[in-house]
């Protein structure tokens, strides 16, 4: 497996047209699709002008985002990014030509976002694949899975010792 490398606007590496760049945000990862030529494809909130990124509180939650062209230094601003195009192993991508040629149709669409189930790396990743996947909501969904079990767990427990309580007076 190649180390993965870092990199910033200042420092673009060397992404091919179809791959995969995770940008590191401070809260979380930001996915977009490489075109060429130094521009990407990704989702922005509906509302937001060009420089757009899922940055904002508002874009967590919400339903609807715009397909962007944009240029890859733009959209990383200050950030750092990887080109990781993880799936590989588990995927087959889809030939380079048909990847771009799906991205380019998709351009200034409005498409639906979930934070969960649909979202930007769901997004690159059904052009990349032809199947929308995201580790990173798969984790997501874990945790809240986990917590509502917690949460059930003590709930329960609350009401058993409620419950034998009662009975000892």
């Amino acid at each position: 497996m190649a180390a993965v490398r870092s990199f910033s606007a200042a420092h673009p590496g060397d992404p091919e047209p179809g791959d995969l760049i995770e940008i590191f945000r401070p809260a979380y990862q930001h996915w977009a699709l490489y075109l060429g030529d130094g521009y990407i494809i990704n989702v922005t909130p509906v509302d937001e002008g060009p420089p757009a990124t899922f940055a904002s509180a508002k874009s967590v939650f919400s339903r609807k985002a715009r397909v962007r062209m944009q240029l890859l230094k733009d959209v990383v601003g200050n950030d750092t990014y990887h080109i990781n195009n993880k799936y590989d192993g588990t995927y087959a991508p889809l030939p380079v030509e048909e990847i771009i040629q799906r991205a380019e149709c998709l351009i200034d669409q409005e498409v639906s976002y979930d934070l969960l189930g649909n979202n930007c790396e769901h997004f690159v990743t059904l052009l990349r694949y032809g199947e929308g996947v995201s580790d990173q909501a798969n984790r997501a969904i874990s945790a809240i899975g986990f917590v509502t079990a917690a949460a059930g767990a003590f709930s329960l427990l609350g009401l058993l010792q409620s419950r034998s309580r009662e009975r000892q007076y």
